[in-house]
């Protein structure tokens, strides 16, 4: 009966790692599947759109600029096609205003009208696209009829009389006005366009400048984006690995809608969480089975006891069968009875405490979990000949945890102040409330020789250990900081050379979980 409810609490417990180990890696392939699921947008892609924004951006400023250029020499030119047109026009008035005052080289000025006509026919096209065609008529029509006048006074001659000579100071009149006509539109022209291509100089330093300000904030804003997508992812991971150091193991799932190069990272993370969960498993396993062996000794010394009054009572019982009543037979099978239970109650709580099992949370009641831990180190605390006083305030609070894990490190703990307390000397385990709210702070204290101040800092590093070799992995306080992290507790430690060490373990009370929900599996972190 005994062996068959032994095997069955042992199948139940091997049942529910199992089921933890199944739960964990649900819950990785569906934070997998969440990361993969969302559409993609690669850093890379990223960087590919800035180029691409700001090429585009550079490429529409050169062709503004160009634009600007084309303007600026299309003006250009039209200032140096209009100022030929008034050479020519001074020109000719020049031999206008000689033949006034001397009578000669009127014919001359003839030349100057034609080379001024031919201007204005050669750049139509440029005139007409700037000025229009009225303005471009009524310069072909001014120059026309000045040539008009011109020959007109020519055909007149030199020598006048009555009539002719009131005809010709008239003639000499329009001559005059139809070339200071002429010289006032072509000056007012290029005045204007003067004027406009200053404008559009100036506007085209100012597009310059402009279009330089706007490079510069696109360039830096999709810098500024890009690298705070980066830093921040790199931060993010940062934290991770802070997180996965202090034994959170909360698998990374999608929080933004897109997945990048960073996606493949969370999944390789995730993998290396359960690796690192599986392995840390297999640790707290290994150290409880060391614990086991310490223990087994006291156990052996322990059962040997109700095993001799078994083995005295079943011979006595044998010697005696004759010589007894039924009474004093019922009595010896009760001492049998009480014996193999006693035995019985031995071997449970070894193998409670040994047993693999999965994370189960409940409330505990912690002073009552100390006491069944006490009892588990109570064979070893007598062969070190070493008192162990317990204290508890009454009515805490329960705690929020799992008992097999809280109990594997008080009893690293317990087991710690034994090895470091001399024969005879004293050992106190405290339970009260903590200084923070809502916690509760369990205290080991031993009045050993204490920690040196240069390893005081070292004592919760993976494998660092002062037992000598073969005495001792260096995991235990290791372990059982992660343990107690993952609860939403600390463990701390104070220590004095000669005087002692002390530690203290805080813990969430049931009103206050702080990380020991199913939440703490899976977090929208990423």
């Amino acid at each position: 009966m005994i062996e068959a409810a032994q095997e069955k609490t042992e199948g139940t417990a091997g049942q529910g790692a199992i089921n933890t180990r199944h739960e964990r890696a649900r819950d990785f392939e569906e934070a997998r599947k969440a990361l993969l699921a969302r559409p993609r947008f690669s850093v890379r892609a990223q960087i590919y759109l800035g180029f691409a924004l700001v090429f585009l951006f550079t490429l529409i400023t050169v062709i503004g600029l160009l634009m600007s250029i084309y303007e600026v020499d299309h003006k250009v030119r039209f200032l140096e096609t209009v100022n030929q047109y008034l050479i020519e026009i001074e020109q000719a008035r020049r031999f206008e205003k000689n033949y006034f005052l001397y009578g000669t080289n009127l014919k001359d000025g003839l030349d100057n009208v034609s080379s001024a006509n031919r201007i204005l026919d050669s750049n139509k096209d440029q005139i007409l696209s700037i000025t229009g065609q009225n303005v471009y008529d009524q310069m072909l029509s001014n120059l026309k009829e000045y040539e008009v006048l011109i020959n007109r006074l020519l055909a007149l001659g030199d020598t006048w009389d009555g009539s002719e000579a009131n005809a010709k100071e008239a003639l000499t009149d329009e001559v005059r006005e139809q070339g200071q006509n002429m010289i006032s539109l072509a000056a007012k022209l290029a005045l204007k366009e003067r004027q406009a291509l200053t404008k559009t100089i100036n506007r085209a330093r100012r597009m310059h400048i402009y279009f330089l300000l706007a490079l510069l904030a696109i360039m830096t804003v999709n810098s500024f984006i890009l690298a705070r997508r980066v830093l921040d992812r790199i931060e993010q991971y940062k934290t991770f690995a802070q997180r996965i150091a202090s034994g959170d193991y909360t698998l990374i799932t999608p929080k933004r809608s897109y997945r990048d190069e960073f996606t493949e990272l969370a999944l390789a993370v995730n993998q290396m969480v359960l690796d690192v969960e599986a392995r840390e498993a297999l640790l707290i396993q290994s150290h409880k089975l060391r614990a086991v062996g310490t223990l087994t000794a006291g156990v052996a010394h322990e059962l040997n006891n109700p095993i001799n009054n078994i083995m005295i009572t079943g011979h006595m019982f044998l010697e005696d069968y004759e010589s007894t009543d039924d009474e004093e037979r019922i009595d010896m099978m009760n001492d049998v009875v009480n014996e193999a239970n006693r035995a019985k109650a031995i071997i449970a709580n070894l193998l409670d405490f040994a047993r693999e099992s999965g994370s189960q949370l409940a409330p505990l009641d912690m002073a009552e979990m100390l006491k069944d831990t006490i009892a588990l180190a109570s064979n070893r605390l007598k062969r070190s000949k070493i008192n162990i006083d317990f204290s508890s305030t009454d009515k805490l609070p329960r705690v929020h945890g799992d008992s097999q894990q809280l109990r594997q490190v008080f009893l690293n703990l317990i087991l710690n102040a034994i090895d470091a307390s001399q024969s005879g000397g004293n050992i106190t385990v405290t339970v009260l409330p903590a200084d923070e709210p809502h916690y509760i702070a369990v205290k080991v204290i031993d009045y050993g020789t204490g920690i040196p101040k240069h390893i005081l800092s070292s004592i919760f590093d993976p494998f660092f250990t002062t037992k000598p070799q073969g005495k001792g992995t260096g995991l235990g306080l290791s372990m059982s900081q992660g343990i107690i992290t993952k609860h939403g507790g600390q463990i701390r430690v104070f220590s004095q050379e000669g005087h002692g060490t002390t530690f203290t373990v805080t813990l969430p009370v049931t009103t206050f979980p702080a990380k020991i929900t199913d939440e703490t599996h899976v977090s929208p972190i990423y």
